[in-house]
């Protein structure tokens, strides 16, 4: 597909996860000195294995908003939560190059 300034074709990148806070919410001091809450969501694959075993997705998530970290760490894992955000991919120096993981950054929470 040839892309021109005229294109009616728009980029989106909006993501909602439903499904039971991880087992750990936890602060982490970047470099720069700022501070970022990471936690996960748990989320059951539609399919079940051959052996009837719902299978599941961890999935990855910060925030930089101070009042949704704080919130997030006053509840109990397994809660079920929405979050929505937006999907980042973050890089950092790893033994012999570069890592990277994709996360959800997170702007909205709430119990469900």
């Amino acid at each position: 597909m040839r892309m021109n300034a005229v294109s009616p074709v728009t980029s989106v990148n909006e993501v909602k996860v439903v499904g039971r806070l991880g087992s750990h919410v936890g602060v982490k001091v970047l470099p720069s000195g700022d501070e970022i809450t990471v936690f996960s969501i748990v989320v059951d694959r539609p399919a079940r294995d051959v052996r009837g075993t719902t299978r599941i997705d961890t999935i990855a998530c910060v925030t930089s908003r101070t009042q949704l970290g704080a919130r997030l760490r006053s509840w109990e894992p397994g809660r079920w939560v929405e979050a929505e955000g937006v999907l980042r991919r973050r890089f950092w120096k790893a033994g012999g190059g570069l890592g990277s993981a994709m996360e959800v950054d997170v702007r909205r929470v709430r119990a469900v």
